[in-house]
């Protein structure tokens, strides 16, 4: 049974998560594509109920988003004006920089990134009369008490993850896609961070002393990072199919682009993981990182410089291989999106009400159909 009432308690005003976003309401509201619609018959300002049920959607997921990369940047990022908050743990980010040097920079713009998502989803539904989203109410989760992060309150935990590194060879693989074999299993690459709780920020102090374990944390960072991108870059073009406002459909295969490079871009960084195994001290929980270009792994399937997608059967295999974003079969891909992330241990902790209201987002979303609104 749907629950409105509740969802709507918090929709309602979700400008204010989205911060200085209501600067931009006004422009949008009188943009030269509002003017070309109203041109072609469309009524400006208004938004069927399928397209913002989407764009709600994927408004909570950028909240969501934005509220884990922020804990990695207080951490392990560059601290600054655009991206505020914490003041960086020095040996994390050394660990982190063994993926790449570069890796501070990388975390603060995906940061930065998705700041913007939110509050531009949150303001153009603001701007068309639509209900906003705001996850405020349920910023109850502790974070990391190690050196650099802030006292502050989370709406997600980056401290008891399972992650699913299946990416890696269902974007190398040349001979399935899983719009075609839903039921074929794309093996993990790291198959033990698919089993048990893992940290992917120091916990406390403590979890910086040992540079074997830091660096385990590290690494599961760092595919924790490309796990997460992997799901927005299905997501926009899986949604788009559904569109029915042409400039809806334009919000998202312009946003959904964007996290397909920060996957690859991650993608490529997980690949330099520095091979190790290590037992977490408290839970004791074993994670082991192999050398991906070793046997077994390496090759077709495990090669860390394929980052490119290689093609696959697309559409039917009658046609030739394409190399293409897989999946984005629309069907179910929201409540696809809060079962993924679900699954992944990052929201342990939170309330019933928090899991209410992400059901109820999903299944509004999923119901959207082109030029009908909603199912």
């Amino acid at each position: 049974m749907k629950t409105e009432i509740n969802r709507r308690s918090f929709v309602k005003n979700g400008l204010s998560a989205a911060g200085a976003a209501t600067a931009g309401i006004g422009l949008l509201a009188t943009s030269p594509s509002a003017l070309a619609q109203e041109e072609n018959g469309e009524r400006p300002g208004r938004l069927n109920r399928g397209d913002a049920a989407m764009l709600r959607f994927a408004a909570a997921a950028e909240i969501l988003e934005t509220d884990f990369w922020r804990q990695y940047n207080e951490l392990g990022g560059v601290q600054d004006s655009e991206v505020p908050g914490g003041t960086g743990n020095p040996l994390y980010t050394a660990a982190l920089s063994k993926l790449d040097s570069d890796m501070a920079q990388y975390i603060h713009d995906n940061t930065d990134d998705e700041f913007t998502h939110q509050n531009f989803l949150n303001a153009y539904l603001a701007s068309k009369g639509a209900d906003t989203v705001n996850l405020e109410q349920f910023r109850t989760l502790p974070g990391s008490t190690a050196k650099g992060a802030s006292s502050g309150l989370w709406i997600t935990n980056l401290m008891q993850l399972t992650v699913d590194t299946s990416w890696w060879t269902r974007y190398r693989s040349s001979t399935h896609n899983p719009d075609l074999d839903p039921n074929f299993t794309f093996p993990p690459a790291i198959p033990t961070l698919a089993v048990g709780a893992h940290t992917a920020i120091p916990r406390t102090d403590d979890d910086t002393k040992d540079p074997n374990f830091l660096q385990a944390i590290a690494n599961t960072a760092g595919f924790h990072f490309a796990t997460i991108e992997q799901g927005g870059t299905t997501l926009y073009p899986a949604f788009a199919q559904r569109a029915t406002s042409v400039e809806v459909l334009r919000i998202l295969i312009s946003i959904g682009p964007t996290e397909t490079m920060h996957f690859q871009t991650w993608q490529d960084k997980a690949g330099n993981a520095p091979p190790l195994t290590a037992v977490d001290p408290v839970t004791k929980v074993s994670v082991t990182f192999p050398d991906l270009n070793s046997p077994p792994f390496g090759g077709e399937d495990f090669q860390t410089n394929l980052i490119m997608p290689e093609p696959c059967p697309f559409i039917s295999r009658k046609l030739p291989p394409c190399s293409v974003i897989r999946p984005t079969e629309t069907k179910g891909i929201a409540m696809g999106v809060v079962k993924f992330l679900t699954d992944m241990g990052l929201f342990i902790g939170q309330s019933a009400a928090f899991f209410t209201l992400l059901k109820d987002l999903a299944e509004d979303a999923d119901d959207a159909r082109r030029f009908g609104g909603t199912a």
